[in-house]
């Protein structure tokens, strides 16, 4: 079975290789890293590993930290490996088709940027509505959004009393940035988390802002 760990380690060289090390002595083979984030002295790591059958996760966060200096921030069931290239795949797909673009972005952004969920909501006066939404999205739909419109991509508080209680009760970590203006929003969503660093923020944005081009108003 493949697991999402995201590490916060020491960013000094052979650090990734001891951690590497230690997930290989009890069996974990890593199939891809991405650099989530770098900051002074600290990189975030995504590692996508398989462990072998009937290990249990908890042993891959023991492993890690085993090694000085290195901290898991989460451990998560995953299907796939990173794929830095998807962002270029999918804005062809959604250039290839405009009319059916929205949906396409809409279920292809948790691949890239490893949520569980992404809609496309808006407001017309009359409360929030969906435009798209992914395979995985919830069902139990916000009431409200007191962030609309939105001006700027952001980390939103997934305990705000807007959330809906059955996404509060998964720890769902949420994100969202405008998608070509501040009242059509992308908003993504990661059950039991991690957190979305700064980074995948900008990452996330960078991507709307390109896909908006495309897509129809």
């Amino acid at each position: 079975m493949s697991f999402l760990i995201r590490v916060q380690l020491p960013d000094r060289p052979g650090t990734l290789g001891a951690v590497a090390s230690a997930l290989g002595e009890i069996g974990a083979d890593i199939l891809s890293v991405d650099v989530v984030e770098r900051g002074v002295g600290v990189a975030i790591d995504d590692l996508v590993v398989e462990l072998p059958s009937g290990r249990l996760p908890d042993v891959l966060i023991t492993a890690a930290e085993s090694v000085e200096g290195v901290e898991v921030d989460a451990v998560r069931p995953y299907a796939g490996i990173l794929n830095t290239h998807r962002e270029l795949e999918l804005v062809e797909e959604v250039a290839a088709e405009p009319r059916k673009g929205l949906a396409v972005f809409t279920e292809g952004v948790p691949r890239i940027i490893r949520a569980g969920w992404a809609v496309v909501v808006g407001d017309n006066g009359d409360g929030p509505y969906r435009l798209a939404a992914s395979s995985a999205a919830p069902e139990t739909k916000a009431i409200e959004l007191p962030w609309l419109p939105l001006h700027k991509a952001t980390v939103l508080d997934g305990e705000e009393p807007w959330v809906p209680e059955t996404w509060q009760e998964l720890g769902t970590e949420l994100a969202a940035t405008p998608l070509g203006n501040p009242e059509r929003v992308l908003l993504v969503g990661r059950p039991g988390g991690p957190m979305f660093r700064a980074a995948e923020v900008a990452r996330l944005a960078h991507l709307a802002g390109i896909v908006a081009v495309v897509l129809p108003d």
